[in-house]
């Protein structure tokens, strides 16, 4: 009889309760200001008693907690918007235009599944599918009339804008999109005239075009909420009546139009072409591209105001040949709020050693404690000196270049000051590697010369006067990458006894003679998913797991009885798990009622309830997107999302999260940026460390990051080919994936979906296995994302496409361990290409990199929660540094 980890109350429970009071607390502090004249916060003391609010827009009772596709939660409820502020106190005057949207939103809904229903007939794939390619909009808002204003009996309104995407679709440039409607700018140009306060919600996952903020007149503040979960609403009302201090600084930069992004012109179908995606931009991403050729954003990375003012003071810097340091004094300078603030860091690299540099490059970062007015904290930061080099593709290494590194100290990308001058005398290889990642054909890629770099009035007399620190590269260490050249076949002693895993988990046996015991068949079964049929058509698409409905899969447990061999449970993430809510099954344990639906359409076809049937519930958190949190720039607090998802783990034995995602945010219209955290890699690297470090301080139970690697856009994304520099690579697309490895060992990695300079990823030896394992020490198991290594034809139909999927085989020779959810014919293949290599040509496998694979699979699954006792998977590497700390003295 199969054993369900599931509540049979439906009642809510302790751990819910908590874990959304844990949620609302640090979902406010994330949260950036945008704009404030003194609208906010609502009922400041000495300021006016506000009891009634107008409130509009398509996200105040339509409040999207987090994005679509496997990124979505099945929580219990979404507290939205107008609930949050009804639950503070507030009385909503414009119930009627709610009302009227309402019933706008039901009608576009229903002829929206109508249109889903047909295409899914006429392509023969299941409903669900169609909605990630063709995702539900959100209808036109309905006129504000004088009608609403004149009966809404305040001078306060609220107007939120939500925005939705998810996973299978990029976002466009067009209205209801990244631009305001004409019916939302109509509609906030009223309020602007009508209202004493008109106050903007930005209920987004990504950038949106918010130009038109700054000049409607009218508008008295801006906040940019994000997507904070499904308690969402009440963390709104927190931020905005200054129950919680909004502290949160954006992680991307807000451009003054679309066009000033780099990427525009080519991204993913914006030229048309959706196979190959040519990042001609190289490493000027972000920031880096707007500072260094002198574009003017809308808001720059970093920025973020705060309901009090701050002073910051850099004490002192100081460098050695292995670190950099800078103590900065900060002060909360307001009269009236308390309010918390972030030191951020930026280094200025010499430019003229060969290597183009960015103008500037976030090195490290740190956020004070929440301050009284009046109060001052001390921040000690420090980042590695090796962290100020630059990849040289020429010399095949990281090289800190001869020359003056600008230390600017300030709390945004375009508010710092130079605060000294690290003076190094010679070049410095810091890590030798060998180059990795040949594009197929040149790239042309941006280049600065001649641009007119951003600056500021006293920044040269800044550089003139700065404190000197001189270093000498013949100090600065250097590290060699040995890269291993096979996998070792590994022969069974003729050992009488055949082990199991409680020998290896004992000491009794080792690994590599428990792994030496299994046959080729065996091995195989290990490295895919416990989903079986031919090619994927029985299986319930992104919902195998048998013991967990709902969860995305599971490993095998085909050597359970012999070898107790256990397997482990893979849910989706990252902002919390997806699981099905409510499910049934008969008394002897078959699942009846699965329950389990995306965009509100069902994944499949459930039996028939019997009357002995049993009700299970699974109600999950949904924590703030990777985006929101990111834009704390609190370790703390995200290790403490971690926490919350780890616990939620233990309690339904979910084994591997399959989170965070982490990819760079290249471009504004990913449908996915939701998910991953910024377009900066240090900060992208760190949140990541920060989320696993939460997760993995449960026993035995670990994440995945993903998706390994430049998976930037959603548009193609199986068979979409990346064409990139190494040095763009290194620097931008990887950095991030490094410093998580580094850092925090997470248990797994998942590859992504599309091709990097002609190879898929799945398929890339030197991604998963010389730069991940040789270069950063990756310890854990890398697998595929879902049907990689299979035919896709079943789910979207029949199709030509440039490239072909990746292969089956060619993960398993690329170090590619676990492919999932799995299949028969991706067992058949590998065993084929093991036991008759003759025939498998350029797929042809040794027994040696199929052990390996099998076996790191089964290093995971030994010291994992599958066994009693496990102890967190982070232990076992000691203490893993930070690539950069931040230490807060007392305040005073």
């Amino acid at each position: 009889m199969a054993e369900y980890f599931a509540s049979r109350s439906p009642e809510i429970s302790r751990r819910e309760k908590a874990h959304m009071e844990a949620v609302r607390a640090l979902a406010g502090e994330c949260m950036v200001l945008l704009e404030n004249n003194g609208a906010l916060p609502l009922g400041a003391p000495g300021g006016e008693d506000i009891h009634k609010l107008a409130l509009y827009g398509n996200g105040a009772r339509h409040t999207v907690k987090g994005g679509t596709g496997s990124g979505d939660v099945n929580s219990r409820m979404v507290v939205t918007i107008e609930e949050g502020l009804k639950n503070a106190g507030f009385t909503i005057t414009t119930e009627r235009w709610l009302d009227n949207y309402d019933s706008c939103y039901a009608d576009a809904q229903k002829a929206y599944l109508e249109q889903v229903m047909e295409i899914a007939e006429e392509k023969k794939v299941p409903p669900f599918l169609v909605t990630f390619e063709m995702p539900f909009r959100e209808p036109q808002i309905p006129a504000v009339t004088p009608e609403d204003v004149n009966s809404s009996d305040t001078d306060t309104a609220i107007y939120v804008i939500a925005r939705n995407s998810g996973e299978g679709a990029d976002r466009k440039e067009a209205e209801g999109d990244y631009l305001l409607s004409a019916s939302e700018l109509a509609a906030l140009a009223a309020l602007g005239q009508a209202y004493k306060k008109c106050i903007v919600v930005l209920n987004v996952g990504g950038v949106v075009d918010a130009a038109p903020l700054k000049e409607i007149p009218g508008i008295s503040a801006v906040l940019l909420a994000g997507q904070s979960g499904n308690i969402g609403g009440d963390a709104v009302a927190d931020a905005l009546t200054g129950k919680t201090i909004p502290s949160g600084k954006l992680t991307d930069t807000w451009a003054a139009k679309y066009g000033d992004y780099p990427s525009s012109a080519g991204f993913s179908g914006n030229d048309g072409d959706v196979d190959d995606e040519y990042y001609t931009e190289g490493i000027y991403v972000g920031y880096r591209y707007f500072d260094t050729f002198g574009v003017k954003p809308l808001y720059c990375f970093g920025y973020g105001l705060s309901y009090t003012q701050f002073s910051m003071e850099t004490l002192e810097v100081a460098a050695d040949a292995h670190s950099v340091r800078a103590q900065v004094k900060v002060t909360n300078t307001g009269s009236r709020f308390a309010g918390r603030e972030v030191v951020q860091i930026y280094v200025s690299a010499p430019a003229g050693g060969g290597l183009e540099k960015p103008l500037q490059e976030l090195r490290g970062f740190g956020k004070t404690s929440l301050l009284e007015p009046g109060e001052s904290q001390l921040l000690t930061i420090s980042f590695p000196t090796a962290s100020m080099a630059s990849y040289s593709e020429a010399r095949a290494a990281w090289v800190l270049e001869a020359g003056t590194y600008y230390i600017r100290v300030g709390n945004s990308s375009r508010n710092t000051h130079i605060a000294a001058a690290v003076c190094l005398d010679e070049d410095a290889v810091t890590v030798q590697l060998k180059n990795l990642f040949r594009a197929e054909e040149p790239l042309q890629e941006l280049s600065a010369e001649g641009a007119a770099a951003w600056t500021y009035d006293g920044e040269a007399q800044e550089k003139e006067a700065a404190p000197k620190i001189y270093l000498h590269g013949a100090d600065i260490e250097t590290e060699t990458v040995t890269y291993r050249e096979s996998e070792p076949v590994w022969r069974d002693k003729g050992t009488v006894t055949a082990w199991t895993m409680d020998d290896v988990r004992s000491g009794k046996a080792s690994l590599e003679e428990f792994t030496a015991q299994l046959t080729v068949r065996e091995l195989a079964e290990i490295c895919v998913g416990s989903a079986r049929g031919g090619q994927g058509t029985d299986t319930v698409i992104g919902s195998a797991s048998a013991l967990v409905p709902g969860a995305a899969g599971d490993t095998t447990s085909l050597l359970l009885e012999d070898r107790n061999v256990k397997n482990m449970i893979l849910a989706d993430g990252p902002a919390g798990l997806r699981l099905n809510p409510h499910f049934a099954t008969t008394a002897d344990g078959r699942l009846l009622v699965s329950g389990d639906t995306i965009s509100g359409i069902p994944m499949g076809e459930d039996p028939e309830r019997t009357a002995d049937a049993v009700d299970y519930y699974q109600y999950c958190t949904a924590i703030p997107v990777a985006t929101l949190l990111a834009q704390s720039w609190d370790m703390e607090l995200i290790e403490k999302a971690g926490r919350i998802v780890g616990r939620e783990m233990e309690e339904f034995h979910v084994t591997l999260w399959l989170a965070p995602g982490m990819n760079i945010h290249r471009n504004p219209l990913c449908g996915r940026n939701f998910e991953y955290y910024s377009e900066d890699p240090l900060l992208t690297g760190m949140c990541a460390a920060a989320d696993t470090k939460g997760v993995q301080s449960r026993p035995g139970i670990g994440t995945t990051i993903k998706h390994f690697a430049a998976n930037s856009q959603e548009d193609n994304r199986m068979f979409s080919n990346a064409h990139i520099s190494e040095r763009a690579l290194r620097e931008i697309y990887l950095k991030g994936f490094e410093i998580t490895v580094k850092t925090s060992q997470p248990m797994s990695i998942m590859s992504s979906y599309n091709l990097l300079n002609g190879t898929h990823t799945a398929n890339h030896y030197d991604l998963l296995t010389s730069a991940a394992r040789d270069e950063w020490g990756f310890a854990g198991l890398v697998m595929t994302d879902w049907f990689t290594s299979q035919d896709p034809s079943f789910m979207f139909g029949a199709a030509v496409h440039k490239y072909p999927i990746s292969s089956s085989p060619l993960c398993i020779k690329a170090g590619n361990d676990l492919q999932m959810p799995g299949c028969q014919k991706n067992v058949d293949d590998i065993v084929e290409a093991v036991e008759h290599p003759e025939k498998a040509g350029e797929e042809a496998l040794t027994l040696g990199e199929l052990q390996a694979c099998a076996a790191r699979i089964l290093n995971v699954i030994a010291r994992s929660s599958c066994y009693e006792g496990s102890a967190p998977y982070g232990e076992q590497f000691g203490e893993l540094p930070w690539i950069g700390r931040c230490e807060r003295e007392e305040k005073s």
